[in-house]
């Protein structure tokens, strides 16, 4: 898969993005986790995951509807805003109904106050579920990075504001009903000229079929994702949810790096090649050999140093994330091959395998981590694992019936990524040696290891050596100018 000059730039934008946000994120939880305590980030976490799980259903698979449609008329507009409407009014409702019968299941009455704020979103966010896929459908990622800075921005000063006013846990769920605020006004101001303003009802038959399959698949994976935090703050506790919160925070600063900017983009992309008939199996195996390459240097790298990572970020009151960090980075590193393979099937018109492969991988993960709750949060880590085995097995069954993939190409995709994060990792491996624990060793660490990543890239002439070198002349251009 060749990338052309507005997917470069798609891309470019799509990074610039993620990286502001997570400068922006990871300040505003360096400053959260001093001023609040695991208590009241765990009570936010519970019911942030409580609303994600229904949060998946807001939009009713409408922003994969719009990027994937061949033909996106005025008509199938006005009916996707009139399908997001419903579905997210009608869900904020049902959260303000849950908020009392959650409160008491957790018996935590701060969490029907966090509810019942962060029902307000729902009332805020459909207004952009129409604006925001279409614009990545058209790769128009200025404004998109423009509308999420602005979303981010809000949330940062509101809950850092309110937190140190003494407002505690509330001070999260406020930053989240302002940066929804922030969202409507930025999408207001930056939305596409010829979006419609006004739903119809006509023609929405289609939406929902595409939706509830797409949905259907979404839900089952978001409680899949989000039952570890629901598991441990019924078996085991509120601040241990802080804890492993913290923990899958600092793994999952990939998909923010990574991840988040690549599927936007992504996604698009693999559409236009179906809609194309471009070779998908092909496509999928330069994406993941791609992907590899950061992911498995990345992980290795924080596993090594996740004592120095996590003094940095949050201090000394959440070391016991450590072990955990180590363990899920396992996880992380085998699921990032197949992180981008529920894009390739929705753009090849497979909404149903993907709902398929969720189904039979989330309860498997779900029972894995029951299991394993009784035991504490380092055997759940591991059942976290588990679930990674067993869903990249199913995937990859999945991508090799429908694609035609084979073992022996995927593996050879994947073998100049090996070679370059065990390059990469053996200069950060060889300072733990000698040089004490600390922030300086991160920092060198972290050099070193950008170095030999580098270097093993161009050395073992893995695909991205020609983005690499494309941007080192670029950069030059721009520093002789």
């Amino acid at each position: 898969m060749h990338l052309s000059g507005l997917a470069r730039l798609s891309f470019l934008y799509s990074f610039g993005e993620k990286y502001t946000l997570l400068l922006l994120n990871t300040i505003g939880a360096m400053v959260l986790a001093r001023l609040l305590t695991p208590a009241d980030i765990g009570v936010y976490a519970v019911g942030a995951v409580l609303v994600g799980l229904i949060q998946v259903l807001r939009d009713f698979g409408v922003g994969p509807y719009v990027i994937q449609e061949k033909e996106l008329t005025e008509e199938k507009l006005r009916a996707v805003l009139a399908v997001a409407l419903t579905v997210a009014w009608a869900l904020a409702a049902l959260v303000l109904a849950a908020s009392g019968p959650a409160a008491r299941f957790y018996r935590d009455p701060r969490l029907a106050d966090v509810l019942e704020l962060l029902a307000v979103n729902f009332v805020l966010i459909p207004f952009s579920a129409v604006a925001l896929p279409y614009l990545r459908r058209q790769l128009r990622y200025k404004a998109i990075y423009a509308i999420n800075v602005v979303q981010c921005t809000a949330q940062l000063v509101c809950g850092v504001a309110l937190a140190s006013l003494g407002f505690g846990y509330l001070s999260l769920a406020w930053g989240a009903v302002a940066g929804g605020v922030a969202t409507l006004l930025a999408g207001i101001c930056l939305r596409p000229k010829d979006l419609p303003w006004l739903p119809s009802w006509r023609g929405a038959r289609q939406i929902v079929q595409f939706g509830a399959l797409n949905t259907a698949g979404s839900v089952i994976d978001e409680a899949g994702l989000a039952a570890p935090d629901l598991i441990i703050g019924k078996m085991i506790g509120v601040p241990e949810v802080g804890i492993f919160g913290k923990a899958m925070g600092v793994v999952n600063v990939f998909n923010q790096l990574v991840t988040a900017a690549v599927s936007p983009v992504i996604f698009p992309l693999f559409s236009a090649q179906a809609r194309d008939g471009g070779d998908l199996r092909q496509a999928y195996l330069t994406t993941a050999s791609y992907m590899t390459a950061l992911a498995w240097p990345f992980f290795g790298f924080v596993a090594l140093m996740a004592p120095a990572v996590v003094r940095l970020l949050y201090g000394d009151q959440w070391d016991a994330a450590v072990p955990l960090i180590r363990i899920i980075c396992i996880a992380s590193a085998l699921y990032s091959v197949f992180s981008m393979a529920r894009y390739l099937l929705v753009a090849m018109g497979e909404v149903g395998a993907q709902a398929r492969v969720d189904a039979a991988t989330v309860p498997v993960r779900v029972a894995a981590l029951l299991l394993a709750a009784p035991f504490g949060l380092h055997w759940v880590a591991w059942a976290v694992v588990f679930g990674a085995v067993f869903r990249s097995a199913m995937t990859f069954f999945c991508l090799a019936r429908l694609t035609g993939l084979c073992l022996g190409a995927l593996l050879a995709a994947l073998r100049r990524s090996a070679l370059v994060a065990l390059f990469t990792l053996s200069g950060p491996v060889a300072l733990m040696t000698w040089q004490p624990h600390g922030l300086a060793q991160l920092a060198t660490a972290g050099l070193l290891g950008f170095s030999l990543w580098l270097a093993a890239v161009l050395f073992f002439q893995h695909e991205l050596a020609a983005e690499c070198m494309l941007a080192g002349r670029k950069a030059m251009a721009l520093i002789s100018k």
